[in-house]
């Protein structure tokens, strides 16, 4: 379910059958990596779109935390686990993090959620057909990653 109004009425109704939340991560730099940034937050923003149609009815899709790229480590700790822990309260069993900045698979292991790192696509100069199928190929790897993420947790 997206984050907007029409699906989070659809959360309501069938909270007990939603056990999972996606919290893709932006990284924002205005540095010379500027557009290595935007392509980041744009692949993942893409895929996001594509995992929460597969998983629409389990799934709440969060509408993402942005970042700077200078933020220190710890900032970003503590601003994840604020998110991690609210999360997990209000009765969501699984969190994801959806992201392409390597970064975070340094500091993956403080998380109870589970971080799920993909490399970006150059997607800026394909046509949007070559760019579905692309996004419908990396989505296909997530749908088992999230079922054996769900199995082991039974």
């Amino acid at each position: 379910m997206k984050w907007i109004s029409q699906d989070i009425d659809m959360y309501i109704k069938s909270k007990e059958y939603v056990d999972t939340a996606v919290l893709p991560l932006f990284p924002v730099s205005l540095g010379e990596d500027i557009k290595q940034s935007a392509a980041m937050s744009e692949f993942i923003s893409l895929l996001s779109i594509q995992l929460e149609r597969q998983f629409r009815g389990r799934l709440v899709m969060l509408p993402g935390y942005s970042y700077l790229k200078s933020f220190p480590e710890a900032k970003l700790i503590s601003d994840l686990m604020l998110w991690e822990t609210e999360l997990l309260e209000k009765g969501f069993k699984h969190v994801f993090y959806l992201t392409s900045d390597s970064g975070w698979k340094a500091i993956e292991n403080q998380f109870a959620g589970g971080l799920i790192w993909l490399p970006s696509l150059p997607l800026e100069h394909m046509d949007e057909q070559y760019k579905n199928t692309i996004l419908d190929d990396q989505v296909k790897q997530l749908l088992n990653l999230f079922m054996q993420k769900w199995q082991s947790a039974e």
